[in-house]
């Protein structure tokens, strides 16, 4: 007997005869005999809505408190709607909203981006376990938390796929299976490339830079909550079937919650050369990239200025990598020199909460300054820094920016 958590999204359940389909879903897969657990959102757009509604009517402002109480309106009509469903297709079921003494998710006071209590829920969960073991099949609010005083907070953006993974994995389910208006993920926009291909599967880092870069199917921060014990997968709510293939999500398979700051075991060598408008040049980039890729040299890394481009390389194959750029450099007419730096130490910091997080590049380098280690180079995206100190300073470096992330 598996244990299978289900999040079914805004328009998963955005009319009569769509939570209906949801719901048959729901029963055949109990029917199975497997433990089934129900996460529901909102009808799309139902919560927008419901705030543009109450500012309208009162003509002010909403306190952050009466603003989660009406976002939290949705979710509640959903549960109810759909564990309603449920009992009329011959299964027992029972809603659980924050009203309910069963009601899971404890959070701190915040009420619009609260923080999960994990202690707390990891023990309330018991009560969804007693339910499941007696053959009823709860329906769970997502989004929604409950805080100190028993008010009702929400989780935020992604809010109902955290609850779908925080809820696996407090359960220790089998799998968790996100039903939403795609097939899957898909390998790019299917609305701008028409020959996009569905992926059998990908990894939760990839996943996670795919949503940080604009990729609507999950919200990275739901993906901070998910156990690399169970397995979980995106489908197609028009499937009406769980088993569907759509694309399972793997991992993670480092880091603590996906955070992670890591020492790369050999000295990198930095490679700058220059020239005159070198961003100019169509396809300059191209040339460096290749020069070095057809003679097995690996990149770890890239830096490019207005008239200067750095690549960061292996030691082991720096000296090489040097004379390909020479020449590189004596056939091409923008550029003009380059040189061979000293050894330095590479340090990756990983973190999902990097783009919503101000200050955190200084918060990575303050600790470096205070002990007068300089920084040679640095590069950012939305979810990785990549710092690189001399090579004697490395071990330094990489305690003082963990200590960053404890």
């Amino acid at each position: 007997m598996d244990l299978v958590v289900v999040k079914f999204g805004g328009t998963s359940v955005g009319n009569g005869s769509r939570i209906k389909k949801a719901a048959q879903s729901v029963v055949n897969e109990y029917m199975k005999g497997n433990q089934v657990v129900v996460v529901v959102s909102a009808v799309n757009k139902t919560t927008d809505e419901l705030i543009g509604l109450s500012n309208e009517a009162i003509g002010a402002g909403l306190t952050d408190k009466q603003k989660a109480e009406i976002m939290a309106m949705g979710e509640l009509t959903s549960a109810r709607l759909f564990s309603a469903t449920i009992e009329s297709l011959g299964v027992k079921s029972e809603f659980i909203d924050p009203y309910n003494e069963l009601w899971p998710i404890i959070t701190d006071s915040n009420s619009l981006e609260a923080n999960i209590d994990f202690g707390t829920t990891d023990k309330k969960i018991d009560g969804i376990r007693r339910l499941v073991n007696q053959g009823v099949i709860p329906v769970i609010c997502g989004f929604l938390g409950k805080g100190p005083s028993g008010e009702i907070t929400t989780l935020g953006r992604g809010g109902s796929d955290i609850t779908a993974f925080l809820i696996g994995h407090c359960l220790d389910a089998n799998e968790v299976i996100i039903v939403t208006d795609v097939d899957g993920v898909m390998s790019t926009d299917p609305n701008k490339i028409e020959d996009a291909q569905l992926l059998d599967e990908i990894s939760v880092e990839e996943m996670r830079d795919l949503a940080t870069h604009g990729a609507q199917v999950l919200h990275p921060h739901a993906l901070k909550y998910k156990d690399p014990l169970i397995t979980a997968k995106i489908i197609n709510f028009s499937h009406g079937d769980l088993s569907a293939k759509g694309t399972r999500i793997v991992g993670p398979y480092e880091g603590d919650m996906l955070k992670c700051v890591t020492l790369y075991k050999d000295p990198i060598s930095l490679i700058a050369i220059v020239g005159e408008a070198m961003l100019k040049k169509v396809g300059l980039m191209a040339k460096l990239t290749t020069c070095l890729a057809d003679e097995d040299v690996n990149i770890f890394g890239l830096s490019a200025g207005q008239n200067s481009i750095t690549a960061f390389v292996d030691k082991a194959d720096s000296n090489k990598a040097y004379h390909l750029l020479h020449r590189m450099v004596v056939e091409t007419d923008v550029l003009s020199s380059l040189s061979l730096g000293r050894d330095t130490a590479m340090i990756t910091f990983v973190s999902p909460d990097i783009i919503e997080t101000p200050g955190i590049i200084s918060d990575i380098t303050e600790p470096l300054r205070k002990h007068s280690i300089n920084i040679l180079e640095i590069s950012s995206s939305q979810t990785a820094v990549v710092l690189f100190v001399d090579w004697e300073d490395g071990e330094i470096a990489h305690k003082l920016i963990s200590e960053v992330l404890e």
